[in-house]
């Protein structure tokens, strides 16, 4: 069996609620996703800037979908962040969430920027912002992973993320470490960006996420080769790639935007080698 046969990955230039429909019911294992905020972002296909109804009735449909595709005991996280004039979105999007039927199981907040004090008048400022020009709001550091579940007992593989206890004392003091130096790492995740020469060339997607942050999310939610993953908005590709390198078996994603999924596809098949099933990529298919 060569590497190309253990994969089977799709990338699809498709709606993603016509594309789940398309799925059969609790075929997907774990989805991790980030979908437009509706805070008029400059995506170059999708238009950012829907009423406030219309966009959370958007939601209500896709979400909806997603609670079906997903398996009894799969994974959704999903990726938002809030703006300035705009704080409540996150919490307005997982309220939404559990009334469409999910359950939120936990919150990660992932930390893009950090300053630190250090002995003395000293700071460590590590990761990256966007800084903000304003006399009202403080840049914002942070965005919200929330965890959603057909049921709220959903085993995650905690220690996946682990890492080593600060005092080495706990290791003998708690029963429950079995001896490992190893502990959960809780929900606060500092993931930045990597550093780039140019947006244009390195990160062509004005609202792409790290792939480390993908990357926690599959090792937490233990998926491995037998796993589907899914990513209905797909972007640049950054879900599929990080899902490739940790060796998911299956892979499905959708985007409307042709150029969007041309970067995902050469960034795919760049890991390894192996063939894409990109079977709508070619002609198009517009929301």
């Amino acid at each position: 069996m060569t590497r190309e046969d253990i994969f089977e990955y799709s990338i699809r230039n498709e709606d993603c609620l016509a594309g789940m429909r398309s799925m059969p019911s609790a075929s997907v294992d774990v989805v991790v996703t980030s979908p437009p905020y509706n805070i008029g972002i400059a995506y170059s296909k999708y238009d950012d800037t829907a009423s406030r109804a219309e966009y959370l009735e958007w939601c209500r449909q896709w979400m909806r979908e997603l609670l079906r595709v997903l398996s009894p005991d799969g994974s959704f996280f999903l990726n938002v962040g809030a703006s300035p004039k705009e704080p409540m979105l996150p919490h307005q999007i997982a309220l939404l969430a559990t009334e469409c039927g999910w359950t939120l199981q936990n919150t990660f907040h992932w930390v893009k920027s950090i300053s630190i004090p250090q002995p003395g008048d000293g700071w460590l400022s590590a990761g990256h912002f966007k800084p903000i020009n304003s006399q009202r709001f403080v840049t914002d550091c942070h965005e919200y992973i929330f965890h959603l579940t057909k049921t709220g007992a959903v085993p995650l593989d905690r220690l996946a993320l682990g890492v080593p206890y600060q005092d080495k004392s706990n290791i003998a003091r708690w029963g429950h470490t079995g001896g490992r130096d190893k502990r959960c790492r809780g929900n606060v995740w500092f993931i930045p960006y990597d550093t780039i020469q140019s947006r244009a060339k390195d990160r062509p997607h004005p609202a792409s996420f790290p792939k480390s942050l993908v990357r926690n999310c599959l090792l937490i939610a233990g998926a491995g080769p037998q796993s589907h993953a899914m990513d209905p908005f797909l972007g640049i590709g950054t879900s599929a790639v990080a899902a490739r390198e940790l060796g998911i078996g299956r892979f499905t994603g959708f985007d409307i935007d042709t150029d969007y999924l041309a970067v995902a596809r050469a960034a795919l098949e760049g890991t390894d080698g192996g063939k894409v099933d990109s079977p709508k990529t070619l002609e198009g298919k517009s929301a």
